[in-house]
């Protein structure tokens, strides 16, 4: 692909460095410099980058640092790739990144990548939107140092029955489980928890709702996890053939396929 004197925000997957769009990789490969964050990106993705290219790691950079770095060597003519794990656009901080890129006349593009929300349930092996289970999922987290916004308290998004995907949640288990049980959830509600989704140390734990905080605590996961909650994390679903869409039954007339009426 021809590059140009941008920065390109690249999400780079969950940790398996195949799970990376064939663009973002065609980015790695070309960039002239790669900033990523180096204690969530995999390094044998980064070691896919050219000879040419100007390697660095911005774990011990705070923003203005990362942003003057990107933007000086967008100014002299390079391509920028700032690789971030996952899909940038989820909790990639990347909005304050742009900002003051477009302060100093300095193009972008994101390029999105696998999320560990999907790479979590395929690890899984779940569908997080069953028929007549549920049919929504809810990407949040919980709240700790960080607020969130009144009206996105987890007591009143669980409130819905949905599944639910906490990110950076693992430490607040405890307040996990008390609000979700606020909202009406039962205590046998399927939970699994993925902590490093796809790396070669992947740990999958499956609890329900009120032996969360005791399960984490055993399998001494803090961090790197992905909790998914609801009755579609239920492992027993596929022994039961119980909830089929109507996407592929045959008397369900589509655009691509005319129903056929049972006599």
């Amino acid at each position: 692909m021809e590059m140009e004197a941008k920065v390109y925000i690249v999400g780079a997957g969950p940790g398996d460095p195949d799970l990376i769009t064939v663009k973002g990789l065609k980015i790695i490969q070309q960039a002239d410099v790669i900033l990523y964050t180096d204690s969530l990106v995999n390094e044998d993705l980064i070691a896919r980058a050219g000879e040419h290219t100007q390697v660095l790691q911005s774990s011990g950079m705070d923003l203005e640092e990362m942003v003057d770095l990107m933007a000086a060597a967008a100014a002299e003519g390079k391509s920028v790739a700032r690789v971030h794990t996952g899909d940038p656009s989820m909790y990639g901080a990347i909005l304050e990144q742009m900002v003051l890129l477009k302060q100093r006349g300095i193009s972008y593009e994101i390029v999105p990548g696998v999320s560990s929300v999907f790479a979590s349930a395929a690890a899984l092996g779940a569908e997080l939107t069953v028929p007549d289970l549920t049919q929504t999922v809810i990407l949040t987290r919980a709240e700790g140092r960080t607020p969130v916004p009144e009206r996105e308290k987890l007591r009143d998004l669980a409130s819905h029955h949905c599944t639910v995907a906490l990110f950076l949640s693992a430490t607040l288990a405890k307040k996990v489980v008390k609000e979700f049980l606020a909202a009406g959830w039962s205590e046998d509600t399927p939970v699994a928890v993925v902590q490093r989704a796809t790396w070669p140390d992947q740990k999958i734990v499956r609890t329900t709702l009120a032996g969360l905080d005791q399960a984490l605590r055993e399998a001494g996961i803090r961090m790197h996890a992905m909790i998914l909650a609801g009755r579609a994390l239920d492992p027993s679903l596929v022994d039961r053939d119980e909830h089929r869409s109507k996407l592929y039954d045959k008397s369900f007339t589509h655009g691509y396929r005319k129903g056929v009426t049972s006599k």
